[in-house]
This record gives structure tokens, C-alpha cells and sequence, in this order.
């Protein structure tokens, strides 16, 4: 009798030991979530998506419970591997592990994979996965059997599967979106916790890689622009495209705005002659992949496909004899960027510096600073280097650092429409744009010091409407209700003396032209001294020849409502 009881009373449902199961298989995946949204480098979403996924190591710990210590220890092999890699990595780089990362891991080789781990170790990196190593086995030894009732075992199981696993599927694929939808959906949804993080990036990586290939492909079996010439010949030189992100010129004190949110670039202008700032230019598309699809190729709102039957920019490039470079802060192989991969892959050597999982996380553009300078020294003649920037794209305060976030309350230049509970926003939207400055400035500078033969042009790919349009209340990207401030773009070029040299030319008069960046190819061909079969003058914006034309917006599929961006009324 005294044995029953004993067995009775070791099979009963203990509290402390639920709590201690589930504190052990959520602390692989939520430590460093937990770190991430502590220290301001990422919102909240990774973290409630680690501690739901980490839930399904509890299913079997319901169904065998005898079992828990040895389970614990075989699930928490695995799950400390994965998650001290990711810790690894985070502690290096200051990024959560994604996808992207793969695809750089995948793109290096050996021997250079040594150098970075040579270059990247610290004792600080080894105390860290020790304190981390020792925290999960202490919370091996609190695991202890979790016994319920036969019913609640398996119920609480099936809820368990059916909650994570197809509550995300079963909508989609009632929807008739498609098993391969659901399941991207799904593993993005798993993708924070341990180990999905790496099963969900191979995953995502295999996807985009053949996306991405066959769109190489595509491009590669493109014939070369007819009766290409280049005016300059052989001399050396080095030419650059910043293009920037989500930043609208109106918010930017040297387009006019009350807010000293460019100071950097204000000050140069004043004191070099061979800084040009045009007034009037716009976006046909307020999404990056769109109007990137246009300004970089031959592609344009009536004839949207060009881009994949035409050379893009870096094909023509190559072709006229330039070695070409492609420096990013953008995630490169996600779903919807896989398109910015292929036009980095059309250059010579690629510098991915944003591996971060989720594009809403603190990244600043000062990374690109370090391999621009690499490549200004590189012995190429002739270098065509292309710097794609984060730029001010959201969530906003984490595109610059403490140090830039001087726009706090409201002044005289907050409409007065703005809301107290959207002002942070709007703060740190001019905040980001007072980095963005920086950045360009400090690119221009380095630049300059290379003593260069060349000139630097940046664009951003499209703006924002951050509460600038009355009433105030909108804040964003929406081409079916279009605002002027989601199209209105910086566009601003600097020459070298040694260039200017040998290009002399006033662009005073070509400063308040009204020109669409979806023409960039265009204006580009004509600064750089290319000329083609197909070449128009009429539309570089530094052309005498240049003409005025509607500069269309709206998406191109649906050409009947195509509109003219001088007839919005707000």
C-alpha cells in the first residue's frame, strides 16, 4: 500500500516543475531576443515568435515525461548549438542571424572564412558562450518529470500543434495562395527561435538562390548595347551612385526645411562650386525594388518589362570597360530583395554589410564607410562603384545613433496637425535624415581625399510621408493615395576638380528642371561620356537638349491609371 501511494503522489501534476520545463526550452531562443529588444536593436515581434515556437519541445516532454532529463539533454545539444552560433554572431556583428547570412557564408571561401575568425575572436566572445554554456546547464538540472492527466497531455499537445503549426498554414492555403505560400509564411513566423533560425534560412536561401539565379541567368544571355563609345577612353577615373532610401528632399534643410536636418551638406555646398543640387526631382514609384527596376535600366512607366530585355546600368559599365563594384546596407537575399541581389551580382566584387533577419532593426550606413574606402584603393583604371544605403527607411530611430537624436519636441517646424502620440515619429524621421547627411557627406569627403578623377551622384529611390500632408494623419507609402512627399527625391551630384577639368560645364540651368528619376540611365550615360544605340538626350536632366515631359507615377500594370505627378493636389 505505502509503494502505490508513493507511485501515486511522483505522478502528480507539479507546477514548479511545467514552469522549469518551459523557462529550460524558451532560453536557446528568447536570451538573445531578449538582449535585442533590450538594448534597442530590434522590436518585439522576434521575441513573441521565439517564445511561441519554442513551445513545441514541451510536446513530447507532455507525452513522456519519465523521459525529460535525457530528452532535455539531446533537444538542448541542439538547441545550444544553434543559439550560441546566433549569440556568436550577434556579439560579433551586432545583427541577428538571417538568411542573408547564409548567402554571404555560402559566397566565401575558405580562406577567408579563417581570417574573419581570426579577426573576430575575443576572450569577451569566449566568457560570454561560457556564462551562457553554464546558465543552460543549470536549468538542466531543474528539469524534473511534468505529469498530467492522460486527456490533458494529449490535449494540450494537439493545441500546442495546432495554435503554431496550422493556424498559420490551413488560412493561406484555404485562400488558394498555395502550399509553398503557407509554408514561407510559416517558417518566417519559426525563424526566431532555435533551430529554426538556421532550418528557416537554408530554407529561404535555397528559395531566393534559384530565384536569383535564373534571373542572372536571364541577364547574362542579354546582348551588349549597340555601338557603345566612351568619350573619356582610357583614362583612369572613378565614378559613384549613392542611392539612398525612403529620404524626401522636403525634409531636408538644404531643399528649404525649417529643421537644420543637413547641416553637413549645407556647409559644403556653400564652400565647393563643384557641389550641384537639383530642385525637382521625383520618383515614379515609391517602393525601392520598382523604381530601381526603372533607374537602373532602360525601363520606364510605359514600358515597365525593359529590365529584363535591356543591359541595366552595371551591364553597360562593364561593358565600356569599368571594374564594378556594389557596396549594400540593404538585406540582400529575402524575398522581396532578391531583386536588389541580382542587380548587386551584375557587378564585379559585391560588399553585403546588412545580414539582419528583420529589416526593422538598429543598422546604421556608417558600415559602408570601410569597404569604400577598400575599394577607391583598388588598381582597377576605371571603377564604377554603386553604394546602396539604408538610408531613413523604418522603423526610423534605428538608422541613427544617440548621438543624432536632436529633434525631440515640437518647434516651429511640426505642423501644427501633428499629433503629440505620432511627433516621436516624426522627430526621428528628421533625426534619421540629420545621419543620412552624414553619411553622404562623409562618402563625398572620402571621395574627394582619393583625389579622384570622377564624380559622385546620389538619388534617393524614393521618399515619405511622415505626417507632412494635411491633416497630418498619414504616415508611409501608398501609390493608390499618393502624396507629392511620397515622390519628392534628393538628387545631388559632385564632381572632382580633375574631372571638372576635363568636363567643364553649368548645371545652374538644369537645377529646377523637372525630371523623373526613372530617366537616371539617361543622365548617367551623359555625365560618364556614353553614348549608344538608343541613347536619348532629351531625357538627361544635364542635357541642352534635355525636354519636359508628364513624369508619370502610379504602377505600371494598370496603365490607364497612370497620372502625372504635377497634377497632385496634396
Amino acid at each position: 500500500m505505502k509503494r502505490l501511494a508513493s507511485s501515486g503522489a511522483s505522478t502528480r501534476f507539479n507546477g514548479s516543475a511545467l514552469a522549469w520545463a518551459l523557462i529550460y526550452f524558451c532560453f536557446f531562443s528568447t536570451a538573445l531576443q531578449i538582449v535585442i529588444v533590450a538594448w534597442g536593436r530590434g522590436g518585439t515581434i522576434g521575441l513573441r515568435d521565439s517564445l511561441l515556437y519554442s513551445l513545441l519541445w514541451t510536446i513530447p516532454v507532455f507525452l513522456f515525461p519519465r523521459c525529460i532529463r535525457l530528452y532535455g539533454a539531446v533537444v538542448g545539444i541542439l538547441l545550444w548549438l544553434s543559439s550560441a552560433a546566433a549569440i556568436a554572431y550577434f556579439y560579433i556583428y551586432g545583427q541577428e542571424f538571417s538568411q542573408s547570412v547564409l548567402f554571404v557564408m555560402f559566397e566565401t571561401n575558405a580562406s577567408e572564412a579563417g581570417e574573419y575568425m581570426q579577426q573576430y575572436f575575443s576572450w569577451g566572445l569566449v566568457a560570454t558562450l561560457i556564462v551562457y554554456t553554464l546558465a543552460a546547464l543549470f536549468l538542466w538540472t531543474r528539469l524534473r518529470p511534468v505529469y498530467l492527466p492522460r486527456a490533458w497531455r494529449y490535449g494540450a499537445s494537439l493545441v500546442i500543434f495546432c495554435i503554431l503549426i496550422l493556424a498559420p498554414l490551413a488560412p493561406r492555403i484555404m485562400a488558394g495562395k498555395g502550399v509553398h505560400n503557407a509554408v514561407s509564411h510559416l517558417v518566417n513566423r519559426m525563424e526566431p527561435a532555435a533551430p529554426w533560425q538556421f532550418v528557416a534560412g537554408y530554407y529561404n536561401y535555397r528559395n531566393q538562390l534559384n530565384s536569383l539565379e535564373e534571373k542572372l541567368q536571364a541577364n547574362r544571355a542579354l546582348p551588349p548595347l549597340k555601338n557603345l563609345v566612351d568619350a573619356n577612353g582610357d583614362t583612369p577615373r572613378t565614378l559613384v551612385l549613392v542611392i539612398g532610401e525612403s529620404t524626401q528632399r522636403n525634409r531636408m534643410s538644404l531643399y528649404g526645411y525649417g529643421r537644420n536636418t543637413t547641416p553637413e551638406i549645407d556647409a559644403l555646398r556653400l564652400k565647393d562650386k563643384n557641389l550641384s543640387v537639383f530642385n525637382d526631382v521625383v520618383t515614379s514609384r515609391p517602393y525601392t525594388i520598382e523604381i530601381l527596376q526603372q533607374a537602373l535600366t532602360f525601363a520606364d512607366e510605359k514600358n515597365p518589362d525593359l529590365y529584363l530585355t535591356e543591359p541595366s546600368l552595371m551591364n553597360m559599365m562593364k561593358q565600356a570597360g569599368y571594374k564594378t563594384f556594389w557596396i549594400t546596407n540593404q538585406q540582400s537575399m529575402t524575398k522581396r530583395n532578391t531583386m536588389l541581389t541580382v542587380f548587386s551580382r551584375q557587378t564585379d566584387q559585391q560588399f553585403y554589410m546588412n545580414q539582419q533577419r528583420n529589416q526593422s532593426s538598429r543598422q546604421y550606413d556608417s558600415v559602408v564607410f570601410a569597404p569604400f574606402k577598400s575599394v577607391l584603393n583598388d588598381p582597377a583604371p576605371k571603377k564604377f562603384i554603386v553604394i546602396h544605403l539604408l538610408g531613413t527607411h523604418l522603423s526610423y530611430q534605428f538608422r541613427y545613433p544617440e548621438s543624432y537624436a536632436r529633434f525631440t519636441g515640437r518647434d516651429a517646424a511640426v505642423p501644427a496637425g501633428v499629433a503629440d502620440d505620432t511627433l516621436d515619429t516624426y522627430n526621428s524621421y528628421d533625426n534619421a535624415v540629420l545621419f543620412n547627411d552624414h553619411v553622404l557627406t562623409t562618402l563625398i569627403k572620402t571621395f574627394k581625399a582619393s583625389d579622384p578623377n570622377g564624380f559622385l551622384l546620389y538619388f534617393s529611390d524614393h521618399g515619405e510621408e511622415v505626417y507632412d500632408t494635411p491633416p497630418h494623419k498619414l504616415q508611409g507609402r501608398n501609390e493608390e493615395a499618393p502624396t507629392r512627399a511620397m515622390y519628392t527625391i534628393p538628387f545631388i551630384l559632385w564632381s572632382s576638380p580633375e574631372w571638372v577639368k576635363h568636363h567643364p560645364q553649368d548645371f545652374s540651368a538644369a537645377e529646377n528642371r523637372k525630371y523623373s528619376s526613372m530617366d537616371l540611365i539617361y543622365t548617367w550615360s551623359d555625365l560618364a561620356g556614353l553614348r549608344y544605340e538608343g541613347w536619348d538626350p532629351t531625357r538627361s536632366l544635364v542635357n541642352p537638349r534635355f525636354v519636359e515631359r508628364p513624369r508619370l507615377i502610379g504602377n505600371p500594370a494598370h496603365q490607364n491609371k497612370l497620372r502625372d505627378y504635377d497634377a497632385l493636389t496634396r
